[in-house]
């Protein structure tokens, strides 16, 4: 059950209805993550978006970037965001098996993808403190600077998302993986 109260949609800005609006057209409905958000910080989901969307306009794989959103937030223990980038996650071609190595932090047999998650975990565990070999691991399995700075924008924007969810304790509308 929610801890931050939900507004009437009458009281809902009128730049929150335009970004809900945008949502509903490319996903065909609100989320309740969103909807939180944006009900109460039309900024905040704005600067989310906006950041999802320059993200797919940078040098990772969609399925790069939700590999890296599911296993974060599996590591974070946001149940809300496993779901949600679990079903995304199929969309963008991930196996229901990846999804559940992914999710348990084990190899699924792409090893240069492995080697982003695992690089993604490390940062995310670390809160950024990493030792060098790190970075040079995943630098070795193929990844430029460029796509490393992306990997941690992922990390920051899922990050927010887990903290709003797992504060909120926002209820689950996607199905919960297996």
């Amino acid at each position: 059950m929610s801890r931050l109260p939900s507004k009437p949609a009458e009281h809902i800005p009128e730049s929150a209805q335009t970004l809900f609006e945008q949502i509903r057209k490319s996903l065909g409905k609100v989320p309740n993550a969103y909807a939180l958000i944006g009900s109460h910080s039309p900024a905040s989901l704005g600067f989310l978006l906006n950041g999802d969307s320059l993200l797919s306009q940078g040098q990772l794989t969609r399925s790069e970037i939700e590999a890296v959103r599911l296993a974060v937030s599996e590591f974070n223990g946001c149940d809300y965001c496993v779901a949600a980038h679990a079903t995304v996650g199929k969309l963008v071609g991930l196996k229901p098996a990846e999804i559940g190595q992914l999710r348990a932090g084990e190899p699924t047999g792409h090893a240069r993808r492995d080697a982003l998650v695992s690089f993604a975990r490390n940062v995310a565990g670390s809160r950024g403190l990493v030792d060098e070999s790190v970075v040079q691991t995943v630098m070795a399995a193929g990844y430029s600077p460029g796509q490393i700075i992306e990997v941690l924008l992922t990390i920051a924007l899922i990050g927010f998302t887990n903290l709003v969810n797992r504060v909120n304790d926002t209820p689950i509308d996607f199905p919960k993986p297996e």
